[in-house]
């Protein structure tokens, strides 16, 4: 058997996490390789590499382009081959290829295919920026959270889950996920609280500066530990085009939740798209 349970198991328990990953299976061999087809590997999103899919000159291009595929989220096919056969970024079948330097001259085809964490977006309040906000996630693929009070959960329909007010505690919220706080003057410190003390890797809420103040100031009267979280928080919450409508701040929101979630990935993967054509 040449894919382990060692490596199974891995899969296995990285799903359950709800953590991102890659699988890279050796599709076709040649000549000379310590690699087999049917061989896999896990490549985790710190850039890890667990299984075997061949030497060093080997895992070192399926790692780098496994942390590119999890960058774009697309799967893709890559040849690792002696440096002396690669003059080109792609090969004459329209293969990615990789530089090999290995003594051996092997040809290696491996199939990447990143597996993307389950994320969870929850939304706090049910005001008409929390609605507007709700309708344009609905398109992500993301679950969808409403921690309201009972008595306005129909504003929000479609939701994945309901809660009933702001205690985000039981949704144990990792990296991936993204909490934003739009309850525009309903229980702001109940939810901005259970927000700032959760592990979601974004957290924006949508207010003024001078809300913020205000509220972050009795919160670190209560907790000063909190202090740090405050450093990351996203607020006012939306990137910066002008929104004015309700519908244009949901959008705005949304879409700085995509692009920290984007940026997030690029930094930890250390990914270079330019130079991934052809590895060194």
């Amino acid at each position: 058997m040449v894919t382990s349970r060692k490596t199974l198991d891995l899969i296995e328990k990285l799903r359950s996490d709800g953590k991102s990953f890659c699988i890279a299976t050796i599709l076709h061999t040649a000549d000379s390789t310590s690699a087999r087809a049917g061989a896999k590997a896990v490549v985790t999103i710190e850039g890890d590499l667990h299984g075997f899919v061949g030497g060093g000159c080997v895992t070192g291009s399926v790692r780098r382009a496994a942390l590119h595929a999890m960058h774009t989220g697309e799967p893709e096919m890559i040849r690792v081959k002696p440096k002396d056969m690669v003059v080109a970024s792609t090969d004459i079948d329209g293969v990615k290829l990789h530089k090999s330097s290995c003594p051996s001259g092997g040809t290696v085809d491996v199939f990447l295919e990143p597996m993307k964490a389950a994320r969870t977006l929850v939304i706090c309040g049910a005001s008409p920026i929390a609605q507007s906000i709700l309708a344009v996630a609905s398109s992500l693929d993301a679950d969808v959270v409403v921690a309201a009070l009972l008595e306005d959960h129909d504003k929000m329909p479609g939701a994945a889950l309901y809660l009933d007010g702001f205690d985000l505690g039981e949704l144990e919220l990792q990296n991936q996920d993204a909490v934003v706080v739009a309850t525009q003057g309903k229980r702001d410190r109940d939810a901005l609280r259970s927000m700032m003390g959760s592990n979601a890797g974004y957290k924006g809420m949508v207010c003024s500066r001078k809300k913020l103040a205000k509220l972050k100031e009795a919160l670190l009267v209560e907790n000063g530990s909190l202090k740090p979280t405050f450093d990351a928080l996203y607020a006012p919450a939306g990137l910066d085009i002008g929104a004015i409508e309700p519908e244009e701040i949901g959008l705005a929101v949304v879409s700085e939740i995509v692009a920290h979630r984007r940026q997030t990935v690029s930094v930890k993967g250390n990914v270079d798209a330019d130079k991934e054509m052809v590895a060194s």
